[in-house]
């Protein structure tokens, strides 16, 4: 059997265009009856969901950071062929040297890369950035570019003579397009199942991408996917058998790579939806992974249900999201507070915002059998933590960090998303 093929779209930052482009072209492929799928680089929950409608497929988070090498070749290998999206840009990855950036997770699948370029603010300068990113690291290899913005017939001129001397194939060129934007909030995109129209904007950013960029062409420059070297399992153990896992609009973020290794070695996964006020099925764990109970949170407080079936547990765990649900309160953004499950001495404000961002080391106290890594991304700010904390800390370059979460009994939770073990 050959290899699977893939390939991955970066850019030299953010804001250049890379999700809605990566979106139309899944779901143009999806309509031409191609088996594709995609990954996301990096920690991103949202965008992955955002990929599995427009493609169909369900989507991998691929965290050169966090996760083994081995790890990474395996889950790309279970493509056909695969579309990767970066995060930010090329080169931007964890300090002090940008590990778990895209062109790192590049090098190890052995992937060539296409550069989206914004070019709303650039004529021939795109070439001086383009050139940069095409020489700053030999292990990479750029093998297209697409031009994101592009103002008018005559600014598509002088951006393509400016960049001829590269020898880059250039892709295509996309207009400015106001329908080829997506609502946004404080952690991102607006999640996926939030949107009533997001079938029509897929559609519609498909028909725009089709009549701009060579599709044959990006197809042409998939290479094979790197294979994983071992056959040991790489991947994060489960803290219990058997799982029951809060699943709605106020907590989303599960990574789908874990569960589906949990589900393989036999593990019980079961659902519930706090906001229907549900109680989950008995099971060892309940876990509530983050999203936004901020938005929900006079809801949570009234479900009877819920909050009764959650002091009934036989253990509950919770990250970020479902960590401050486990406290005395959170503090919405307008300064009302909502009285929550009472199972951790905690009580959480987005009243004044403050971004808490990184990746973790963690060492844990508790549920965990190993050290692990993990990432942590809010704007929550915390008014009160006390009792035992879950996990020591260190950030990416090794610094040591204050203590996060806490634990009680069989509740324990912190702010931190965790990705993978440490091995």
């Amino acid at each position: 059997m050959n290899n699977p093929s893939g390939i991955i779209l970066s850019a030299p930052s953010s804001g250049c265009g890379k999700t809605t482009i990566t979106l139309a072209l899944l779901r143009a492929l999806k309509r031409e009856g191609l088996q594709i799928k995609s990954a996301k680089s990096g920690p991103d929950y949202i965008d992955t969901r955002f990929h599995a409608e427009a493609s169909g497929s369900e989507c991998y988070n691929l965290d050169a950071w966090a996760m083994h090498p081995d790890q990474i070749c395996k889950l790309a290998n279970e493509a056909t062929q695969i579309i990767v999206e970066g995060a930010m840009g090329l080169f931007d990855g964890a300090p002090p040297n940008g590990k778990g950036s895209t062109a790192h997770l590049a090098t190890i699948l052995n992937l060539p890369i296409i550069l989206i370029l914004d070019t709303s603010s650039q004529a021939q300068s795109v070439a001086a950035l383009t050139l940069g990113f095409q020489k700053l690291d030999p292990n990479i290899k750029i093998s297209g570019i697409i031009l994101n913005k592009v103002g008018s017939d005559k600014h598509k001129r002088i951006l393509t003579n400016a960049l001829m001397p590269l020898g880059i194939p250039i892709l295509g060129s996309i207009y400015r397009h106001q329908e080829l934007s997506l609502p946004s909030r404080h952690l991102g995109l607006v999640q996926a199942q939030e949107l009533e129209n997001l079938d029509a904007f897929l559609n519609n950013a498909a028909d725009i991408v089709t009549n701009s960029i060579d599709i044959k062409k990006i197809l042409k420059l998939m290479k094979p996917v790197q294979k994983a070297k071992q056959k040991t399992n790489l991947f994060l153990q489960p803290p219990s058998q058997s799982i029951s896992i809060a699943n709605d609009a106020a907590f989303s973020f599960t990574y789908p790579h874990i569960l589906k290794e949990w589900r393989r070695i036999g593990v019980e996964i079961s659902f519930f939806s706090p906001l229907k006020n549900e109680a989950p099925k008995k099971s060892d764990l309940v876990f509530l992974p983050g999203g936004y109970p901020e938005l929900h949170a006079e809801k949570l407080a009234n479900a009877d249900i819920f909050k009764s079936s959650m002091k009934k547990a036989n253990a509950v765990y919770g990250e970020c999201g479902g960590y401050m649900t486990m406290g005395n309160g959170i503090i919405d953004s307008k300064g009302k507070r909502h009285e929550m499950l009472n199972l951790l001495n905690l009580e959480t404000s987005f009243e004044n915002k403050k971004l808490h961002l990184g990746y973790r080391n963690l060492s844990p106290q508790s549920i965990w059998s190993s050290n692990l890594k993990a990432h942590e991304f809010h704007y929550a700010s915390t008014l009160k933590a006390e009792g035992k904390s879950l996990f020591k800390a260190k950030d990416s370059e090794g610094n040591k960090l204050p203590d996060m979460g806490l634990i009680n009994g069989s509740f324990s939770g912190s702010f931190a998303h965790i990705i993978g073990s440490n091995s």
